[in-house]
């Protein structure tokens, strides 16, 4: 019976690539010189740092256009509140999200049904599996996916006959 997952999950090496990236230029830009602004990637996070609020804005759009560059949807990724730390630096935290969460799995599941296709949707960890008797109802399970404008990023996995 032929299936595939759909997942929504972000690249770790991109990422990360991203992150180098966007320090390397906050760290040889004229304007963030003496600023010590910076950015740093946790385990699913990435924090932007620096010396005054501006700044940070500032570094965020340097983040966001590197993000944007290496193929990272900016919907995987949710920026924080900018937090007062000590010393007057500003910080802000972006969470990665990693998977689909229960209630938009629920959405997705919903979706699915309502195409009318002779398919079924259920929910496994954090991706949806779509079964179905046809390739074709699939592919056009996949092509409203696509064409659909949800709040994560979607990505088809495992497509097997």
């Amino acid at each position: 019976m032929p299936t595939f997952d759909v997942v929504s999950s972000v690249d770790t090496q991109e990422l990360r690539n991203a992150v180098d990236q966007t320090n390397r230029e906050l760290s040889t830009r004229y304007d963030f010189r003496g600023t010590g602004a910076h950015a740093e990637l946790g385990d699913d996070t990435v924090t932007v740092e620096a010396d005054s609020a501006g700044r940070v804005e500032a570094a965020n759009d340097v983040l966001a256009s590197k993000l944007v560059r290496r193929g990272i949807d900016l919907r995987s990724l949710d920026a924080g509140e900018p937090q007062t730390i000590g010393g007057g630096r500003i910080r802000v935290v972006w969470t990665v999200a990693q998977g689909i969460d229960r209630d938009a799995a629920r959405d997705l599941v919903k979706i699915v049904k309502d195409l009318g296709l002779k398919v079924q949707a259920q929910v496994q960890g954090d991706q949806l599996r779509v079964t179905g008797k046809k390739r074709d109802d699939l592919q056009s399970v996949i092509a409203e996916l696509k064409a659909l404008d949800f709040r994560l990023p979607l990505q088809f996995e495992n497509f097997r006959d």
